[in-house]
């Protein structure tokens, strides 16, 4: 029988196909429930579609509204500054100002620059990384994702052969159309083993620029670095000039003021940042110690983007930094509420009898369904049953509670004891009927 809570978006997916590939401009936004779904206003903690269905949201834009939709202070900042211009193709004292207090805030950030978005940031600190050290390869980990361009684009999909050993793993595409030569320009190996990253770091110490990692894993399966294993990375990359660059996308601003370099004090030579740090305004930063920074002050590396900094986006970053620091218990609702999710789901799961495993720090917390008492690395990850996943996901979408389709949750500064209260309440309604 045909879903009719969903018409308004089936008909402007129709219209939107003829004239967007697959009717959307984010391959993702394919894959809501039951098929990609049109908005048109969303405020705090709700979002609402086209037919009119109002959702608790936990996707949060998949990250960035880390004060929840539509936050007055920083549209009313964007409006303000963008009356003054957009886009100057110059200097603005905004920017300077935003700088600045990321560089209070953040203990990596002694220099930084402005991008787009985080693919783009990533890309330059690599390129930083790979002046300074004069060394080619880095070292990444499977499941971590660091955008969609080709030579960070593998390691993200299960490879058709199996996933290999450990200690050489088969590289899977994740996308067609990649250029065959961007797999030579890494080392791919499982995260949170720390024997096995000294022993690679070890072997090609001569040959490694950089390494790069999701602090903590959060586009898959929200995974908390085991105890030691980050200090373990710092070491070895101190110890054999080797970059040590954190992509904090995700977790900066959403772990503290200072990241989740500040909540493990654990300080990198480089950082990237986006998502939450501009309320869903296109901005990302690349943030470094000045020795390494060093590369792009000389201009040996360069940096370049027509749009970078512009007004309106600089002017999201600063409101959001600002409301946040004037927020004094933001970071206590954000942990606190998380949690409370997290537990009341682990209950509902023990009276359901279903094998739902709900991990993750608080500000942001992931489901899956799972034996495994815990999941620690991407290969644990891909154990789980999707199909129940997706299952559950869809189901809660009909309930009003709306949530990325790989299960993973972000708690805002806008997000209430009562949504979390309506997410319960509607997990244990879907539970009991999976």
């Amino acid at each position: 029988m045909e879903n009719k809570r969903y018409q308004q978006s089936k008909i402007l997916l129709a219209r939107a196909s003829k004239v967007l590939a697959s009717g959307v401009s984010s391959e993702f936004r394919k894959y809501n429930h039951p098929h990609a779904l049109f908005y048109d206003y969303a405020k705090g903690s709700m979002i609402r579609d086209v037919d009119g269905n109002e959702y608790v949201d936990f996707t949060l834009s998949q990250g960035p509204l880390i004060l929840g939709h539509s936050n007055q202070g920083v549209l009313d900042a964007v409006d303000a500054y963008s009356r003054q211009g957009q886009l100057f193709a110059g200097q603005h004292v905004q920017e300077i100002e935003l700088a600045e207090k990321m560089q209070e805030l953040i203990p990596s950030a002694e220099l930084m620059r402005f991008c787009l978005d985080g693919s783009e940031a990533v890309q330059t600190a690599l390129r930083v990384a790979r002046s300074k050290t004069k060394k080619n390869l880095f070292l990444r980990f499977e499941g971590h994702y660091h955008g969609w361009l080709d030579n960070v684009a593998y390691g993200i999909s299960v490879p058709a052969e199996g996933f290999g050993s450990r200690e050489n793993p088969n590289r899977s595409p994740w996308s067609a159309g990649l250029a065959q030569e961007s797999a030579d320009e890494f080392i791919l190996i499982p995260w949170n083993d720390a024997a096995l990253l000294e022993e690679t770091i070890l072997k090609h110490k001569d040959q490694l620029a950089a390494v790069i990692t999701e602090p903590i894993m959060c586009n898959n399966g929200c995974i908390l670095p085991k105890d030691g294993f980050l200090s373990k990375m710092r070491a070895l990359c101190s110890e054999h000039q080797i970059a040590l660059i954190f992509d904090e996308v995700i977790t900066g601003f959403r772990m503290g003021l200072a990241g989740a370099q500040g909540y493990f004090n654990i300080t990198p030579d480089l950082s990237i940042f986006a998502k939450a740090m501009g309320s869903g305004y296109p901005i990302s930063a690349i943030v470094g110690l000045r020795d390494w920074m060093e590369e792009l002050s000389s201009g040996r590396v360069i940096h370049a983007g027509t749009m970078n900094a512009s007004n309106p986006t600089v002017a999201a970053s600063l409101a959001t930094i600002q409301e946040l620091e004037a927020d004094k218990e933001v970071y206590n609702r954000l942990f606190s509420l998380g949690n409370t999710l997290k537990e009341g789901l682990q209950a509902l799961a023990k009276k359901h009898q279903q094998n739902l495993l709900v991990q993750g720090p608080g500000p942001m917390i992931n489901t899956s369904f799972t034996d495994l008492a815990d999941v620690t690395e991407y290969r644990e990850v891909l154990q789980a049953d999707k199909a129940k996943l997706n299952a559950f996901i869809s189901q809660l979408h009909d309930e009003g509670i709306r949530v990325i389709g790989r299960g993973l949750w972000y708690i805002s500064a806008a997000t209430r004891m009562e949504d979390v209260e309506k997410a319960l309440r509607a997990a244990d309604i879907v539970l009991s009927k999976l």
